[in-house]
Order: structure tokens, then sequence, then C-alpha cells
């Protein structure tokens, strides 16, 4: 019978500003799925695994609870879900607290890292149970080295010495809590806080999917691994025009906000070009029609709505049919408004309202056409969106 000795630390409690996406990033969906459930999955097929313990914000106390459970079922696996700290130490402080006395083995993980396989958990975990010694998963550094003052490049690296680590780290349980207890500083990862505490870490060969999930591109990059083939990428374009109103009594409103000091524009809402322009693109690219099919003038709840209110429904109809949106650009084109002093303030709006980047520029028609004398505001926007692949999908699941 298999000997339950092993806890697993999962850290699932950093915000992932660099992502974008608008949540925590263990709760970023890969298809269709948070990041933190794809790392449970592989974890909880551990054999020897008795007791997983979670860190999140408070925010996702609830959903990382209801995740792990579901997952778990009637394994017997003890599990908790616990507050992560204001750092990624404080967050293992806090997990290590709830550690039962059965665990011999501790390995700590960053949900980051959420498509490391299970045959990686059990090396770590065989490395520590063999030798008594802290173990560390690492990758051989491919690229030259170069150490630089400045912009100053002062010689090149042996990178044979060299080598990028991974989670899980392993560690004998009693040790790696007396390392933490006894910490007086903050340390970038377990290793360096068990080597501050004089504890010797060995290296064991690391494993590729085990990469960590940073930006948009690390996104990307892990649905390609996933899968072995891109993403369902889409891409619409959208365009709108609006004139100026006659009496300027209107307030201008492009990118959802006031533009102070110029002439408002016609139209049945707030003549938002900007913002009609984008929710076209993006149902174009679903395939989900436009913004008169969806938000006509013959319904009387939108008569002088803010573009807020059709971007926020454009994205309810993006999830309804499984697309996140990846990225926008926009560009106004005509004489005015000068669009330099509000750009910043735009896509900061749209930003917040659609989880994504947002571009916005301008251009004129060279004194062509009604948007040459100043008639009115056109924009042209683009969208390029990611179709989720639904979570039950056995295709291209990873082998532990």
């Amino acid at each position: 019978m298999t000997k339950r000795d092993i806890a697993l630390v999962v850290v699932a409690a950093g915000q992932g500003q660099r992502l974008g996406a608008g949540k925590p990033k263990a709760f970023v969906d890969l298809f269709g799925r948070p990041l933190l459930t794809h790392a449970i999955e592989s974890i909880i097929a551990l054999p020897d695994l008795a007791q997983l313990i979670i860190a999140v914000p408070d925010s996702h106390l609830v959903e990382a609870a209801q995740i792990g459970a579901e997952l778990i079922g009637d394994l017997p696996i003890k599990f908790e879900v616990v507050l992560g700290g204001e750092t990624r130490q404080a967050s293992i402080t806090n997990a290590l607290a709830e550690l039962s006395g059965e665990s011999q083995i501790v390995l700590v993980h960053d949900a980051a890292r959420a498509l490391a396989p299970t045959s990686l958990f059990a090396s770590v975990a065989a490395s520590v149970r063999t030798t008594g010694t802290s173990s560390l998963p690492v990758m051989r550094v491919v690229d030259t080295i170069k150490r630089i003052d400045g912009e100053t490049i002062l010689e090149t690296v042996d990178r044979e010495v060299l080598r990028s680590a991974q989670t899980p780290q392993g560690f004998v349980a009693a040790d790696l809590r007396a390392a933490y207890a006894a910490a007086e500083a903050d340390f970038t990862d377990d290793a360096a806080l068990m080597q501050a505490a004089g504890h010797q870490i060995l290296a064991v060969d690391g494993d590729e999917r085990a990469f960590k999930i940073t930006t948009p591109a690390d996104l990307a990059a892990a649905e390609l691994r996933f899968t072995g083939k891109p993403a369902g990428f889409r891409t619409g374009i959208g365009t709108d025009v609006h004139r100026f109103t006659e009496d300027g009594s209107k307030p201008l409103y492009l990118g959802t906000i006031v533009w102070p000091g110029e002439r408002g524009l016609d139209g049945h809402s707030d003549g938002d070009a900007v913002s009609h322009a984008i929710v076209d693109a993006l149902l174009a690219a679903a395939g989900l029609g436009d913004i008169g099919s969806n938000f006509g003038v013959d319904r009387p709840e939108f008569s002088g709505a803010n573009g807020k209110v059709f971007l926020e429904g454009a994205l309810e109809l993006l999830s309804e049919a499984g697309f996140r949106v990846e990225n926008v650009s926009v560009q106004i084109i005509g004489n005015r408004p000068k669009v330099a002093p509000h750009r910043a303030a735009v896509e900061t709006a749209l930003q917040a309202i659609l989880g994504a980047p947002v571009s916005l520029g301008a251009t004129t028609t060279d004194g062509l056409g009604f948007l040459g004398n100043t008639e009115g505001v056109a924009a042209v926007a683009t969208a390029l969106l990611a179709k989720s692949e639904a979570a039950t999908s056995a295709e291209g699941r990873l082998a532990p």
C-alpha cells in the first residue's frame, strides 16, 4: 500500500499584472479552465500525496476551494485553502501552518507553472526521500549569458555552470518549517531560503513543460504546448462614423470618456464612434453579427447610452460563445479632436473594460471629404480574439 507522506503547497496568490488579464494569474483560463485547475490535475496524480494546500488571494478563496474539492473528489488527500500573503514567502508561511504531522516531505510549487507534469513532482520527491536533502529541478541555460554594468558588457559568463530554477522544489518537512520560522529576510524562492539556513540543495533534471506563465506570450505558448496547435484565433474589423452636432450642446464621448471642450457627435446613443467601431470588430471576429443587429436603434433602452454599455454587452456575447479578447487597435480619422492629449486616458478606460491591451491612433484625410471638412469623426478598429476549447475535451491532455 502506498505510504502517503507528501504535502504539496501551491502558491497561487500572485496578481499577474504582467499577464494583463484583470484577475489573479492562477485563475486565468488556459483553454477554458483556470491555470490552477491544470496544476492540480497533475499534482493529485502523485501516488504519495497526503495533503494539498493552496495559498490564494482573499477574492478567490471560494473559487479555489471549489476547484480543489471537485478535482480531488473522494481521493484520500487532505485539502486546505489558505489566504495568501503580500509576498510569496508570506503565502508559504501561511500554508506551512496547516501542515499535518504525517507529511514528511513538502513540495512547493508555483501555479504559474501550470503544465508541470506529475513525473516532475515524483522525481523531486524521490530525490528528497532518497537523499534526505532539499532538491530543486533545473534546466540548462541555452543562451549565451553576459555580465553587464549599465549598458557596458563586462564579460561572457560560463553557461555550463548555470541553470534556471523551476518548481516544484522539495524539502524534508521539518527542515523547511524550521527554516521558515527562523527566516529574517525575504527570498525569491524556497531553495535560497534553505541555503541561507545552512542546508545543501541538490539539482534534479527539470522539465520544459514546467515553464512559467507570466506574460500573454507565455500563455499563447502554453496553449500551443497544451494542444500541439495554435489557439483558435479570430480577427475582426469594425468601422463607425458620426457627424458633429450643430449647436455643440452635446458633450463629445470617444472611448467611453468625455473629451472636454469639443462638440459632441450625433447618434441614437452618445455617438461614441471609437467604442462602436470596437464593438463591431469584436462581434465580427466572433461571427456574432454587428452592433446594429445586437443593439439596434429600435431599442429605446440604448437611447443616449454610453459606449461602455455596448462594449460590456459585446463582452457578454463573446463569453457565451467561448471567446476572450486578446488585443484591440483603433484609429480615429478626422481633423478634430486632437487625440494625443486624451490617448492615455482612453486606452486606460478601454483596457479596464475589455481586460486586454488597447492601442489608440489617429490620422487625417489630407483635407479630403467630409472628414477633411471637419464635419464628423470616423473610427476603424481591429480585434483579436481567442477561442476557448471545451473544458472536457480530452484532446491535447498532457500525460502525467
